[in-house]
Order: C-alpha cells, then structure tokens, then sequence
C-alpha cells in the first residue's frame, strides 16, 4: 500500500500529469480557430489541443506602428484633461477623437494628436494658443503606451471575434526607441489580416435631413451616435425572404437612446421623414438634399443609408423606444455586416496603424517544421539520457531520472494547452533547454545523496543530502529566473517565447518533479525499515 504521507509529491506529480493529459487530448484544453489557408498541406490532423505559431503552422506576420505625435509631461495647470481635449480639437479644425490628454500628476499631463496632417509646429502653437507653454522640442513622434496597449486590445478582440486561433499581437522597441504593434495570425493570408486590423474600424451613425432657413431648405448633417454607444450587438443576419439587405441587431445605451429618439423627432425623421431616403453606395458617397436618411458610417464611407421605418417611428413616437433603444444596422454585403460586427464588438482602434512589413510563410513550408523539431526533441533527450546510463550504470537511478525529465516537458506541453499558447520554434527550443537544465538539476541531486553511497543508511542522512542538494538546485533556478526575466518582460519578439518556457520549466522543476524525484529515490535506495 503507498504510503501517501511518504509519497504525496510523486501523487502530486502523477495528478498534474493527469491535468495535463485532459488539457493536450480532452476537451479541456484551448480550440483551435479554424484557419483560412486551402492548402492540401495544412490539412493535417493533429491528435492535441497544441496550438502552433507561424513557423510551425505557417501564416502572417505583420508589424505596424499607430500614427501620432505626443507631447509629454506637459504642465496644464488646472484645466480639465476634457475641456484641454475639446479646446485643441477646436484649435486644429480636427474631431476630438484625434486629441486624447492622459493625466499624469495633478497639472501635469501628456497630450496625444492622431490626425496626421497637423505638423509639430501647428501642434505647438495649438497648445500656446490655449494657454498651454509648450515648444516644438516637447513633441515627438508617437504614442503613449496606453494608446499602444489600447490598439493591442482592440486588435486581439478583433481576431478573436474572427475564430482564428493561435494568434499573438505584442508590442516591440527596436534599439532607437521606436514602438512597433506585431500581429501574428497563423493560418490566414496577408490581404485577409491588413484588412482585418488595417483600419481602424470608427462606427458612426449620421443623420442627414433636411432644415428648413430664410433661403429655403438646407442639409443639415449631424453624428449621432458613435462604437461607444452601441450594446448588445448580435450577430450579423444574412439576407432573406423579410429582410432583403444583410443587417447587424443591436441596442443603445440609455443615454444614447434617449438622444437618438429625440433627434429623431425634432428632425422630423418620424414624420414627414419617414421612408424618404434614396441610398445608392455606387452613386454617391455622402448625404444628399431633401432626404432624411441614417447613414452608417466606417472610417469616414458610407457604407449605407437607411430611412426611417415606419414600425421603429412608431415605437419612437409611442415611447417604447426609449425604455428598449434597439433597432437595425444595415449594409450592402453581409461581408460589410460581419466587418461592422466586429468593429463594433471590438471598438475602434485610438489611432491608424501603418503597416511597415509583413511576411508570409507557407503552411506546406512549416509542416515541415514540425518532424524536424519533434526529432531534434527525442534526439536530445536520447542523447542526455544515454550519458546518464553510462555514468551511473543503475537503472534505479537512470530511469526514474528518465521519466522525470519526461513528465517536466509534458507538464509544460499541458501548460501551453491550456491557455492556449501557440507554440514556435523559440518555444521548442525552451523546452529542449528544460530538458537540459532539469537533467542537470537531477544529476545533482543523484550526486549528492549516492556519494559514498554505503553510508546512505537511514532517511535522516537521506534528507539531510538532499536538502544540500536542493539549496544547490534552488540557487542554480534563481540565477536562470533572474537571467531570463528581462527576456520574458520586455518584447524582445522570439526570446520572450524561449525565456517564458524556459522559467515556467524552471518553476515545475523546483516545485514540483525535484521533490518527486527525490521521493523516488529515497523509496528505490532505502529500505522500509530505514526510511524513518
């Protein structure tokens, strides 16, 4: 009977692997999204829930920088972030999304400006214009790293409405201190993705109406509503019998409902305004006189123009639709629906994204990959394991260090399942460099407790060897943590991958396979007698 008090880190080891098993073979582990590459090649059946990076799976790589320039520590005095937003707005003839002030202190602040067409110097003088001391050296190309780590979000959202699995989006500083966004999407083409993340996906809905003045009648056009205003966003319906054009579901927050029902009548929308819209996407662009139409807007096109139903009136009028503001988006093509879903799901990115470079690889190319890095895995381990059979000539010792060796790269294989971590050829080598470091750390330790191995009589001289050998083991772990932290954090592309696999191993080695380890061979060189 095992004895559970003696043996619960070999129990704990054997349950994690367990864990692991379910998380690479059952249904715990992470999907993979479906890719969009038809190649013969890429349709391979693969029997884990490991998801595969570009190298091992094939795909896009695309690395971008936001447009913008930044204006930082500036001191605003005890103006509000707000009215400092609206004011440069107004001073650069430019939409307020385009200014964004993030606060830094209690005067002190840093000022973004999107629009690219305002140069430094009318950005500087925009902001002496408003009382605002600053020069043109105060400037710099850029964006905060809140702007980049809203563009991340709002990217990764994007892919992630898409199903496409394995995806990556990281930022990256090159050597002169420029900040690049890369966009990893295994599986998928290069136009597929640029057009996925490319734009930054602004949703609007503008009225356009006509008003009635002392010359006659004029357009009046008028934004509405904004992404920020939408809730509840269904999927997008394609097409049928009671619905002729492809339409997004979705619901207003209460504050814009109340907003768009009241524009709505004062306009005359619910009125005379009803059905009075002639929308034409190939005709024109923008709003035309003596129409009353709602025009959905994405990135500065029209991509339709709807008018006001007589049922959505009614409700209007009636006053339900305040107390449910939900009604629907329409579009020319139900690819248009499904885009504007997702942009409207993910929201707009800050600022665009210019693309600098993209790379493609093909899925038949890194199929191939993956035999070459499974054979470069076994031979290693083969290679250690032949070593440490020769030294010690017992497979008592040989074996178990063996096995766990083994369960430490399983272990790590589960772990990877699990949250879904697309592995690549950096990943590979972490684990090949886990099998090295954890041998290294058990050969210690098989070292310490076997020397003069006659003396090894009692578990009281067991224990106190392998406390020895642990301190060892566990200042060797510090020092790699230590070293690979910096790659782990900063975004070093390819070695964060490698440094992150390598600590992770390092952490399972240390507390969980070495005591287990150490369990065995206390029960494989002692007898029951002598192990008290």
């Amino acid at each position: 009977m095992i004895d559970i008090r003696d043996n619960w880190r070999v129990l704990l080891l054997l349950g994690l692997c367990l864990l692991a098993a379910l998380a690479l073979f059952g249904p715990l582990g992470a999907a993979s999204g479906d890719t969009g590459i038809n190649e013969s090649d890429q349709q391979v059946t693969d029997p884990t829930n490991l998801q595969y990076g570009l190298e091992l799976s094939g795909g896009t790589r695309i690395r971008g920088v936001l447009e913008g320039q930044v204006a930082t520590d500036i001191d605003i005095g005890s103006e509000n972030p707000s009215t400092v937003e609206r004011d440069m707005a107004d001073e650069l003839e430019t939409d307020g999304i385009n200014v964004t002030v993030r606060q830094r202190g209690p005067d002190r602040a840093d000022i973004e400006v999107f629009d690219v067409t305002v140069t430094a110097d009318e950005f500087a003088s925009a902001l002496s214009a408003i009382g605002i001391d600053a020069t043109t050296g105060d400037i710099e190309e850029g964006t905060t790293s809140e702007t980049r780590s809203e563009a991340v979000d709002t990217i990764a959202e994007r892919i992630d409405r898409t199903g496409l699995g394995g995806s990556s989006v990281t930022t990256v500083s090159s050597a002169t201190g420029e900040n690049f966004i890369v966009v990893e999407v295994p599986g998928e083409d290069r136009e597929t993705v640029k057009e996925l993340i490319g734009d930054p996906g602004r949703v609007q809905v503008i009225a356009g109406y006509p008003v009635r003045t002392d010359n006659g009648t004029e357009l009046q056009t008028e934004e509405i509503l904004t992404g920020e205003d939408f809730t509840n966003i269904s999927p997008a319906e394609r097409p049928g019998d009671r619905n002729p054009l492809p339409r997004v579901p979705v619901s207003l927050t209460d504050d814009a409902g109340q907003r768009y029902a009241d524009l709505m009548q004062e306009a005359g929308f619910t009125g005379e305004g009803i059905g009075v819209c002639d929308f034409n996407a190939t005709a024109h662009d923008g709003p035309r006189e003596g129409q009353w139409c709602l025009y959905t807007v994405v990135d500065g096109e029209y991509v339709y123009g709807a008018s006001m139903g007589d049922r959505l009136a009614e409700t209007i009028n009636s006053g339900d639709f305040r107390t449910n503001p939900s009604f629907l988006l329409q579009t020319q093509s139900f690819e248009e629906a499904q885009q504007l879903e997702v942009n409207l799901r993910a929201g707009a990115l800050p600022t665009n994204l210019t693309i600098e470079s993209s790379s493609f690889i093909s899925p038949s190319l890194a199929q191939k990959f993956k035999p070459l890095a499974l054979i470069t895995g076994i031979a290693a381990w083969i290679s250690v394991a032949l070593v440490v059979y020769v030294w010690y000539r017992d497979v008592r010792v040989a074996v178990p260090m063996f096995l766990t060796a083994s369960s430490e790269v399983f272990l790590l294989l589960g772990f990877a399942a699990s949250f879904g971590m697309a592995l690549d050829l950096s990943h590979i080598a972490g684990l090949i460099a886990v099998i090295g470091t954890g041998l290294d750390d058990l050969i210690i330790m098989a070292d310490e407790i076997l020397q003069r191995k006659e003396k090894v009589q009692t578990g009281r001289v067991f224990q106190s060897r392998f406390r020895k050998a642990f301190w060892v083991i566990g200042m060797a772990a510090a020092t790699t943590i230590i070293a690979m932290s910096p790659l782990a954090v900063l975004s070093l592309g390819d070695l964060q991958g490698f440094a992150i696999i390598t600590i992770i191993g390092v952490l399972i080695g240390v507390f969980i396979t070495r005591p287990a380890y150490g369990d065995v061979l206390r029960t494989l060189m002692l007898d029951d007698v002598d192990r008290s």
